[in-house]
């Protein structure tokens, strides 16, 4: 398994053990890849994985440029219309480095 794998795996496995429940992995269309969709009571939840062995070129969180996060965007507003989800969403990020895990909720809103 590659390291993205299993640091998705990882990322899935405690967003649901603290309740979430996963939709599905690497959904991708021609805008990019969603890592994780998961569900959270009636919000979707589009989840960006970032690992790192070592922050010394930059952490986790310093990885999700503005373009990868209109990339996101793009996907998941891809996403919804084919889901037609339209209830409330949200974009969050799992971040691991090393063994750290850290769970951002509402990592980064959509721009209009």
């Amino acid at each position: 398994m590659s390291r993205g794998a299993d640091a998705e795996t990882r990322a899935a496995a405690h967003l649901q053990r603290q309740g979430l429940t996963l939709v599905t992995r690497n959904w991708r269309c021609r805008h990019g890849e969603i890592d994780l969709i998961l569900r959270d009571g009636a919000t979707l939840v589009f989840v960006e994985v970032r690992a790192r062995s070592r922050a010394d070129y930059g952490g986790a969180a310093e990885s999700i440029t503005a373009a990868k996060r209109g990339r996101l965007q793009r996907a998941a507003e891809a996403y919804l219309a084919q889901a037609r989800h339209g209830g409330p969403c949200r974009f969050d990020a799992v971040l691991i480095e090393g063994e750290r895990l850290a769970w951002l909720r509402n990592a980064f809103d959509a721009q209009a």
